[in-house]
């Protein structure tokens, strides 16, 4: 594994819009004291220009001192874009991060010092969810940022990260929707930290993609339950918080937005044959 530390892997389907931002914020992050870091991106069954997108950014990547290794894959698969992006990773601390993601410069650092451990451990730092026009998505967003999966536990959505120790808990990535559930439920949460240092998350735009996206991640989690029922005890008790009727007198039209896309998922309209199908 030589002496590289740290392994970003980020797996990348048509994201040649979205790809830039995200190395440009890995560019300007802090450097992990000490450690040495790697970027590592996995173009798969792209029908753009993602992966000349990554290696345009190359020799910036090579003067900070982080190698970025392109890899293209035919394939478009999330999961097999993961084992294909970790069959060359070298770091001691694998973090895995969606090509649509902006972090903030401390965070990896911040990662890397609560993952340098023996023990398994996972991690992920603080979501900044954000919009970008729909009125509809910012007010179900408003609404879910006071749901007990995002004020308790450490949710991962968008970026997780764990040492090798942890990561050795199973071998290939599954044929699964909610890779980020799959991984968080294999710590429990004792296991999980929370880092300070934050991220920025865009939310799907827009109430027929908020009803897709939300069906999928539904549709994801029963998956788990279905074909893993072990991992179900690693999950977050969920037991405190805010009620939901004080949630709801707080902010009205954000309880009735997150409302309507919760009741709309188990009714026909948005219905996609494909349970992969992205908002996007």
């Amino acid at each position: 594994m030589n002496d590289t530390a740290i392994s970003i892997l980020i797996p990348a389907h048509d994201e040649a819009a979205y790809l830039p931002g995200c190395l440009q914020a890995l560019l300007e992050s802090d450097d992990p004291a000490g450690l040495t870091t790697e970027v590592i991106v996995v173009a798969n069954g792209c029908t753009d220009d993602t992966a000349a997108v990554a290696r345009a950014h190359q020799a910036t990547f090579a003067e900070k001192g982080w190698p970025l290794t392109v890899l293209d894959l035919r394939q478009g698969s999330k999961l097999n874009a993961l084992n294909a992006g970790e069959d060359v990773a070298r770091g001691r601390i694998l973090v895995y991060l969606d090509a649509d993601v902006l972090v903030s410069p401390a965070l990896l650092a911040e990662l890397a010092e609560a993952l340098d451990v023996a023990p398994p451990r996972y991690a992920s730092g603080r979501a900044e969810v954000t919009t970008a026009g729909s009125r509809m998505s910012a007010a179900y967003t408003r609404f879910w940022l006071t749901t007990p999966f995002l004020t308790e536990g450490v949710p991962g959505f968008g970026l997780f990260a764990m040492n090798r120790a942890g990561r050795d808990r199973w071998q290939d990535w599954p044929h699964i929707i909610s890779d980020d559930t799959f991984a968080r439920l294999h710590f429990s949460p004792e296991e999980r930290i929370a880092v300070r240092a934050g991220y920025r998350w865009p939310m799907i735009e827009g109430f027929g993609p908020l009803v897709r996206v939300r069906r999928r991640q539904d549709y994801g989690v029963t998956e788990i339950a279905e074909r893993y029922p072990q991992l179900l005890r690693n999950e977050d008790s969920g037991g405190g918080g805010v009620p939901v009727w004080r949630r709801a007198l707080r902010d009205p039209v954000a309880f009735a937005a997150f409302v309507a896309v919760r009741l709309t998922v188990h009714l026909p309209l948005f219905r996609s044959a494909d349970p992969w199908a992205r908002g996007r």
